[in-house]
Formats: C-alpha cells, sequence, structure tokens
C-alpha cells in the first residue's frame, strides 16, 4: 500500500493480470503522486497464500471481501488483463462499491486459444504454452528485457495457477452486460498488442456509456510496464474526473 493521498480521492486498487502479482505494476503507478493505492496480489500470487480461484465472480468476491477488511466502502478499480475482468465484474454486480474503473489490455471477453490452455496444463508442454503466450504480447524490441522478466515470472508461479488464471479469462463475457455500467470508466491499450488487441478495446470503449479511450502507440500487452510515465499520466488525469465523497 502507498499512503499519503488525499482522502478527498477514492483509493485506488491496482489488480495485476494472469499470472502476475503486485510488482506487474511498475513503481510510476504504485507511488501515483496524491493517491491512496493498494496493489494487490490475487489468492495464490505473490504473497497472497492459499489457491487460487479460477472464476472471474470468484474472484471479484474476493476483492469485496479484501476492501472489508481495509475498511474501504468505495475505490477506484485498474485492471490489468485477468485484472480488468474482475474490474468489470465489480462494477456490474458490486457497483456501490466502485467509484470507478481503468481497463488496461482487457476485454469484455478473453478466449484463449485451446492449444495454449493444453499446453500450459500439461508439464511436457508447459514451456511451449507461455512461449505462445509471450509470442500474443508482442513485445517492442526496447523491451524484450522485459520479454525475459515475463518469462522468469510465469516460470516461477505453479503451472496449475498460470492454468487457473487463463481458464477464468477464458470462461469470462460480459459483452451482454456492458450497457449496465454506470461509473467512469477508461480504457487502454498498446496498439501492439495481440493477445488483447485493439478491436477488444474498442469493443468497451463502444458499449459502456461515457467510457473514454487512450491507446498507445509502440506498446504491446505489458504497456503499463513498457511505458510506465505514459500510462500514469493518462491513470492521473483520469482520477482527477471521478466525482468522490468520502464515505459513500
Amino acid at each position: 500500500m502507498h499512503e499519503g493521498g488525499s482522502p478527498a480521492k477514492p483509493p485506488l486498487v491496482l489488480i495485476h493480470g494472469a499470472g502476475g502479482d503486485h510488482l506487474s505494476w511498475p513503481p510510476e503507478i504504485r507511488r501515483l503522486l496524491g493517491s491512496r493505492i493498494y496493489a494487490v496480489d490475487l489468492p495464490g500470487h505473490g504473497k497472497s497464500l492459499g489457491p487460487g480461484l479460477q472464476s472471474v465472480p470468484d474472484l471479484a468476491d474476493k476483492m469485496v471481501s479484501f476492501m472489508d477488511a481495509a475498511g474501504l466502502s468505495r475505490a477506484v478499480f485498474i485492471g490489468h488483463e485477468l485484472g480488468g475482468m474482475i474490474a468489470l465484474d465489480l462494477a456490474i454486480d458490486h457497483p456501490d462499491r466502485v467509484a470507478g474503473i481503468g481497463l488496461i489490455s482487457s476485454g469484455a471477453s478473453m478466449p484463449i486459444a485451446s492449444s495454449v490452455l493444453e499446453n500450459i496444463s500439461n508439464p511436457a508442454t508447459f514451456l511451449k504454452g507461455v512461449d505462445s503466450l509471450l509470442e500474443k504480447m508482442r513485445f517492442p524490441q526496447s523491451a524484450i528485457p522485459l520479454k525475459e522478466t515475463t518469462f522468469k515470472q510465469f516460470l516461477s508461479i505453479r503451472p496449475t495457477l498460470l492454468n487457473g488464471d487463463l481458464r477464468a479469462c477464458d470462461q469470462f463475457d460480459v459483452t451482454p452486460r456492458l450497457k449496465d455500467i454506470r461509473v467512469p470508466v477508461l480504457v487502454l491499450c498498446g496498439m501492439d498488442d495481440r493477445l488483447t488487441p485493439l478491436r477488444y478495446s474498442e469493443n468497451l470503449a463502444g458499449q459502456i456509456p461515457g467510457a473514454a479511450l487512450q491507446t498507445i502507440e509502440g506498446a504491446g500487452h505489458m504497456v503499463m510496464l513498457e511505458q510506465p510515465r505514459r500510462v500514469a499520466g493518462v491513470l492521473g488525469v483520469f482520477l482527477m474526473s471521478i466525482p468522490y465523497t468520502p464515505g459513500m
């Protein structure tokens, strides 16, 4: 958690993507000026103990439990990929707890190729599955060290955990319910991403009332790590636009 933000501004909860943890968010975002920030680890990830969950609604319920434990009545949720899907579920099924959502490299649905799921679930072909994921993430040449770090991150977690995360993504689809979202929404994506390509973000922005779309040239799936200052700046402007009454 990063303290020091104004109580007049809503707390900010960062939710990482499949196979990630709180360090999937760069310092520029984890310490965003003027904000109270909680960078969470989903169950089984990072410093969070226990088994992982294979359902976005179950993960959203866990997020509500976290809010209760932390004494948060409402928050802005910024989610990357799987984290964005959790934010969408919260905005739809727990709107009283949500002041706004930011959806980074995400979608209303995110089908995963059956070959990738099969390879990830089999220890003998796990590396092949990881390689397929990295290829779709499309790291620009300038971010090759980040590609290597992401590869090591995927290898550091339990294969069953990454498999569960991807299956949660694959099974999720709230497309028919996007029109029901009534909170401020920012949609952001890297133009070169092929895992959650631009059309996913365009669909979100086109169907969620009042949603704003921001694209970043020369960035892939891990846009917040590839261009942290640019993403932090966009998030800062978005947060300033959100009406918020403390305690409500």
